[in-house]
C-alpha cells in the first residue's frame, strides 16, 4: 500500500508509506483482505505470512492498527480486545459477525467472537479469491 492509512476514528497514520517496517504492511495488508463480517487470530496471520507469530502480529496491530479493520484481528479465544470491546461490538453487529452470548458471570456481559463460524481461512469468500497480498495463492 502506497497511501497513507485514516483511522476510523479520524485519526491519520503520518508516517510517510516508506517509513512503515515492511513486516507491518505485510501484517496490515493481510487485515486488509479479511472480509466483513470474518476474522483472523494473529496467529492466523502470523502463520499464513509464514513470518513471526502472534505477538508479532498484536505488536504491528497495536501500533499501527488504527487504520486497518483492527476489529477483525482477534484473540484466538474469541475474546474482544480489552478497552475497545463497544466499538468492537458496534464493528462485528454492523458486519453480522457470528457471535457467543456472554454467560451471566462474563464480567460486564460481553459476547465473544463465535471462533468456529466467524474465522476466516485466509482464501475462501475473500477480497479476490485465492491471490495473497504477495500475488500468490495461498492454501
Amino acid at each position: 500500500m502506497s497511501e497513507h492509512r485514516t483511522g476510523d476514528d479520524g485519526a491519520r497514520d503520518e508516517r510517510a508509506p516508506d517509513e512503515l517496517p515492511e513486516y507491518a504492511e505485510r501484517v496490515l495488508d493481510v487485515a486488509d483482505l479479511i472480509p466483513p463480517g470474518r476474522v483472523m487470530t494473529y496467529g492466523d496471520i502470523a502463520e499464513w505470512l509464514g513470518e513471526g507469530g502472534p505477538r508479532q502480529v498484536g505488536r504491528v496491530m497495536a501500533l499501527y492498527g488504527g487504520a486497518a479493520p483492527w476489529w477483525r484481528v482477534v484473540r484466538s479465544d474469541g475474546a474482544l480486545l480489552p478497552g475497545h470491546e463497544l466499538r468492537a461490538l458496534d464493528h462485528y453487529r454492523e458486519e453480522s459477525t457470528p457471535l457467543r452470548e456472554a454467560s451471566r458471570s462474563a464480567e460486564g456481559h460481553i459476547p465473544r467472537l463465535d471462533m468456529k463460524r466467524a474465522r476466516w481461512d485466509g482464501v475462501t469468500g475473500g477480497h479476490g479469491g485465492a491471490e495473497g497480498v504477495d500475488g500468490e495463492a495461498h492454501t
